[in-house]
């Protein structure tokens, strides 16, 4: 058993960021900003050389994409059990470590111009392995940092970290692309980790007692088992991984004149969102949060689908990210609370599965969708058999009363 952090009152008790009085939290949450920034300046320049080396081929920025979620398949529970038996800081100074040396090795590539779509793609996947470890761990090492009640606001506040920095991030890249080039974008990533690995430095989580040992296949089990005993929570992530597998990505469904300001957007409602939950009270009956906001979200996204002006497609494209977030923070936090905490590790690597391996899929299919039916119809049709879901799922006793 682990203690909880002594508080530091350096937050209104009713704020969206009284979380952050805690010590060691904040430092991580602010090295995960400055980090998350570098990352999707890495992104747009990624996706921009990948089109400029494979002369606008769609199929090589898909397979860079399908590179990294075939890594999560591969590696991400068995990333998790690791998680559960080792110290995770250690265990993210060395995912972060990698990551940031990846990312230094595309910029000298291309400083050096030898770089080509094949080795975009192997960093892709070597990347995607480290994260498989990185994102469990991460995740399962909140509970150490917040106390059991303040975890919802914790991890809404996790959650608009990379969904906030998508509205920086790629306009620092346009800002900075035409002066130090797709190399020093990928520099300034490799630079931007060192933000995390410094907090991770000064942090004193509680370590597990016990001896390091090596993860064996019948620990997976033992945590796959736990989640489905439990009453709620395979029918609530069945309704979070038909959320994010149906739900196209906005760029899919936005036309590239509007991309840049409805997807923007997106991000912005994704942290009123969690800004939201983190001023909140966590709510005793958290499945009933998450289920009213997958239906609100299927309810918004079909409204955007039928939306045919720019101020209606704005203001669905902001409640979509609002309640995506209350989906996805919600059903982290149930993760956290109903399984033993041993098996933290493990259970968030079912989430990073879903968001980095489902997610893809479900874009490649949104995209042949489209590319048949259109996005209008796709969009609306998706979103009503989430939001079918999500109700049917509401009716049992069990779920609604988690």
């Amino acid at each position: 058993m682990t203690s909880s952090p002594a508080a530091e009152p350096l937050a209104p008790r009713g704020g969206p960021f009284r979380v952050l009085r805690h010590r060691d939290f904040r430092i991580l949450w602010l090295g995960l900003v400055g980090s998350a920034i570098g990352t999707w300046m890495q992104i747009v320049g990624q996706a921009l050389l990948v089109l400029q080396l494979a002369h606008g081929s769609a199929l090589a920025l898909g397979a860079v994409s399908l590179a990294q979620a075939l890594a999560f398949f591969v590696f991400a529970l068995f990333g998790g059990a690791v998680a559960d038996h080792v110290d995770k800081r250690r265990l993210l100074l060395l995912t972060q470590t990698l990551c940031m040396g990846f990312a230094a090795l595309l910029g000298v590539l291309t400083l050096l111009h030898v770089v080509e779509v094949w080795m975009v793609v192997v960093l892709a996947f070597l990347q995607g392995a480290a994260l498989s470890f990185d994102q469990p761990t991460r995740g399962a090492l909140i509970p150490d940092l917040v106390p059991r009640d303040e975890l919802l606001g914790a991890f809404a506040l996790q959650s608009i970290v990379f969904t906030g920095s998508s509205a920086i991030g790629p306009a620092l890249a346009g800002v900075c692309l035409p002066v130090i080039g797709f190399a020093g974008l990928f520099f300034a990533n490799a630079v931007s980790y060192l933000a995390v690995l410094g907090a991770l430095l000064v942090i004193h989580p509680p370590v597990a007692s016990g001896p390091t040992r090596t993860p064996s296949p019948r620990a997976i089990a033992d945590a796959l088992a736990a989640v489905r005993a439990d009453a709620a929570l395979p029918w609530l992530l069945l309704v979070w991984g038909a959320l994010l597998f149906l739900g196209p990505s906005p760029p899919l469904l936005l036309s590239p004149t509007l991309l840049g300001v409805l997807f923007a957007a997106t991000g912005v409602g994704a942290v009123l969102g969690g800004l939201a939950l983190a001023s909140g009270r966590s709510p005793a009956r958290k499945a009933r949060l998450m289920l009213v906001s997958a239906a609100l979200w299927a309810a918004a996204m079909c409204a955007f689908s039928a939306s045919r002006s720019f101020v209606p497609a704005l203001a669905t494209m902001l409640l979509v990210g609002i309640f995506q977030v209350g989906v996805g923070s919600t059903m982290v936090t149930l993760l956290q609370t109903r399984v033993p905490r041993a098996m933290s590790g493990r259970v968030m690597s079912l989430n990073a599965l879903l968001i980095m391996g489902v997610r893809p899929l479900g874009d490649f299919l949104a995209s042949a969708l489209i590319a048949g039916f259109g996005a209008p119809l796709t969009a609306a049709a998706c979103a009503a058999l989430v939001g079918v879901l999500a109700i049917a799922v509401a009716t049992r006793r069990a779920v609604w009363a988690a």
